[in-house]
């Protein structure tokens, strides 16, 4: 059972589950603790294909009964919020630009990789060689590696760990933000 509550467009506030295995020699007075810092190290920076990339824990709910299996673990049944970043076809984006080539170039939005076809550029642009770039006719637009650009995004593909997402600089107030 999950609950989504809206925070921004592409961030939602996400109530998840987990299963946290703890060895023995941690049993005692900070046990809850421990239990805590190691849902933070373990799902935080993660991507789970149908929520997206957890951000960070904002709060843990529950923390169940735990119970002993034959290597002395014990498994306990946690319930958290976390924040989570999923984008949406349609969202408009801010990326750095991450390599250039003459199909398009790479972004990143965070950890998110996007991949813009030179389908999806602006007609006036062209891709120089030279320069690894794409560069309008009149040069004063010059797509490069560490460009920032703003975007568009027209499509994702989510796996079971990760999301790619498929993007346009085409349209008003898209491309390269000076």
């Amino acid at each position: 059972r999950f609950f989504f509550f809206l925070v921004t467009a592409m961030f939602f506030l996400v109530l998840l589950e987990r299963q946290l295995r703890l060895h023995p020699r941690y049993f005692g007075p900070c046990m809850r603790q421990t239990l805590v810092s190691k849902l933070h190290s373990e799902v935080e920076g993660t991507c789970t294909g149908r929520h997206g990339f957890i951000v960070v824990v904002t709060a843990v709910e529950k923390i169940g009964m735990g119970s002993l299996d034959e290597t002395g673990y014990s498994s306990f049944d946690v319930s958290y919020r976390a924040i989570v970043f999923r984008p949406f076809k349609g969202e408009i984006l801010d990326a750095v630009v991450t390599n250039v080539n003459k199909m398009g170039f790479m972004a990143e939005v965070g950890p998110l990789q996007v991949f813009v076809s030179k389908l999806l550029i602006p007609a006036d642009m062209s891709f120089d060689a030279n320069e690894n770039c794409f560069i309008s006719e009149d040069e004063a637009i010059k797509i490069i590696k560490d460009s920032d650009v703003r975007l568009k995004i027209m499509g994702t593909r989510v796996e079971a760990m990760e999301i790619f997402a498929i993007a346009s600089i085409s349209g008003d107030y898209l491309g390269l933000i000076s």
